[in-house]
């Protein structure tokens, strides 16, 4: 019986996901068959037709690896669907492919969900390449939170604020009942997924993990952040390659969530802050360009944010 189906959606990141496939096979855990008393994981990497030899690398090294190869980029939400439908084990484990996991991060997490039956999905405590602490506990955003939440807002913003959804005001190395964590690394008890389904796949990137740990809780299910548990997360590789689409993609995933979960009124409201906000920074950068002032960089910045500004950001 398989204890355990690691999914990790890759997208042109083959030497990260090298490194992550590394230290799955160097963890404590039993790849496909029983080993001791080790955890039975299966592999599942979900490839969204990268064109950097990633598949190669999976095909020729990692045997073991249950690799599905798509014709096209199928995006985050997506990929992990795909592999939810083929998944065998009793838990499924999210993990991007620009991640490490860290000695028994696996075992303690499926030993804490088998002593906690009501906790459906749990997140470990992650670290980032330098090894300081990298915030991924949140409590759900108000209206307030998604208005200076990544904006040109953010540094007027009330600490209060910050403290309050980032859950600053809570230990990192806690185990701590919260609201969502991130999805770059959760395990996800088999029974919520046939509950409450897969992730919703209209966000494309973004949110989608807030949204489906919502729809957990709303089931009566516990989200648990377990600060004792380590993984390292190298950060936003595969997002990074495509800037204009990582900054639509967030502003509207983020509408989508307020939409479906705040109401229309509310999503209208934060939509419309979020375009003048966006109006107001081209024409600051494009100021600062016209009077020559690190004008390429400046250029760039006109090019996103008018980009994102004739996407109008529905949700």
């Amino acid at each position: 019986m398989i204890d355990v189906s690691v999914i990790i959606v890759n997208w042109n990141v083959k030497d990260l996901l090298d490194k992550c496939l590394v230290s799955l096979h160097n963890g404590t855990v039993a790849i496909n068959q029983p080993e001791g008393d080790k955890p039975v994981i299966e592999i599942i990497v979900v490839d969204s037709a990268s064109d950097d030899d990633s598949v190669a690398m999976v095909r020729d090294n990692y045997p073991a690896v249950r690799l599905l190869a798509q014709a096209d980029n199928v995006g985050f939400t997506r990929g992990n669907n795909i592999g939810f439908r083929e998944a065998q084990g009793r838990y499924l484990f999210l993990l991007n492919p620009d991640t490490e996991i860290i000695d028994d991060v696996i075992l303690q997490m499926l030993n804490y969900m088998e002593q906690h039956p009501q906790v459906g999905i749990i997140g470990p405590h992650t670290l980032n390449t330098d090894g300081t602490h990298q915030s991924t506990r949140r409590r759900f955003p108000t209206l307030i939170t998604g208005i200076f939440e990544s904006t040109w807002f953010s540094s007027f913003a009330p600490q209060s604020i910050d403290t309050r959804y980032k859950m600053l005001d809570t230990d990192n190395n806690a185990i701590l009942d919260v609201d969502w964590v991130q999805g770059s690394a959760m395990l996800v008890r088999r029974e919520v997924y046939e509950q409450i389904g897969g992730l919703d796949e209209d966000y494309v990137m973004y949110s989608e993990e807030m949204d489906w740990c919502k729809h957990a809780k709303d089931a009566g299910w516990k989200v648990i952040y377990h600060g004792e548990t380590f993984i390292t997360h190298h950060g936003g590789q595969s997002s990074d390659q495509v800037a204009v689409f990582k900054q639509i993609q967030f502003h509207t995933s983020k509408l989508r969530y307020f939409r479906k979960h705040h109401g229309y009124m509310p999503y209208i409201v934060l939509r419309i802050i979020l375009l003048l906000q966006f109006a107001w920074q081209l024409l600051i950068e494009g100021a600062k360009g016209l009077i020559g002032h690190k004008r390429d960089m400046r250029l760039n910045r006109v090019k996103v944010y008018w980009q994102v500004l004739r996407n109008g950001l529905k949700a």
